[in-house]
């Protein structure tokens, strides 16, 4: 049985240059799971575990029907309290808005076939037969970001900042409106990786001013 890898039918979606660029992307439908805080912290890890656990349930379910497939990257979405922390841009937020106070949503981006009421079933099951109780979070998501800008950055997290200058340099350059969540595919584990190693796209949902 052939598995079907998104990474490879959808590559212009996990792919990006190491300069800011203009891309459309089309819905897609995900795993998801919503926290806030550090994404350092044990409830941060426990999200991610309860996430891949569901993932992972729904693709034994589908393989059960000959619909296999490889679990996909982990994504997420990233926003903060703009009332809070007001006149924030895209460069500026990543480093004076405190990591407690960032809110997220965890994704898993499945593919066309699964369905919200098969996925029900693989959630129900992580719960019952594995207790993981946090897969009672989880939601099947629809994401729509039309035109967004997007980068890859190639080194630790720390250093996403002078990346994002880039993304927010290109937007002013280009006239360009923030429009939606920032966005993070990490293309490597990063439990695994070493950090100056690691491959994220960044990118940002904008709007033509």
């Amino acid at each position: 049985m052939e598995k079907l890898d998104l990474t490879k039918e959808f590559k212009s979606y996990f792919s990006a240059k190491t300069t800011p660029e203009i891309v459309s992307l089309e819905p897609a439908n995900y795993l998801s799971i919503c926290g806030k805080g550090n994404p350092s912290s044990e409830d941060f890890q426990k999200k991610i575990e309860a996430l891949y656990s569901t993932a992972y349930a729904v693709k034994f379910q589908y393989k059960s029907k000959k619909l296999d497939f490889v679990v996909s990257k982990l994504e997420g979405l990233w926003w903060f309290d703009e009332e809070k922390y007001p006149n924030k841009n895209v460069e500026t937020s990543s480093t004076e808005v405190p990591r407690e106070d960032w809110e997220y949503r965890l994704l898993i981006r499945m593919p066309d076939f699964v369905t919200k009421e098969e996925t029900q079933i693989s959630i129900q099951n992580v719960i019952t037969k594995k207790g993981i109780l946090l897969a009672k979070e989880i939601e099947f998501f629809t994401l729509f970001e039309e035109n967004c800008v997007q980068i890859m950055h190639i080194g630790p997290f720390s250093t996403e900042p002078e990346t994002l200058k880039k993304i927010n340099d290109f937007m002013k350059d280009k006239n360009l409106v923030k429009n939606g969540l920032h966005h993070e595919i990490y293309l490597s584990d990063f439990r695994k990786t070493p950090p100056e190693k690691l491959k994220t796209i960044l990118r940002e949902p904008i709007k033509f001013a």
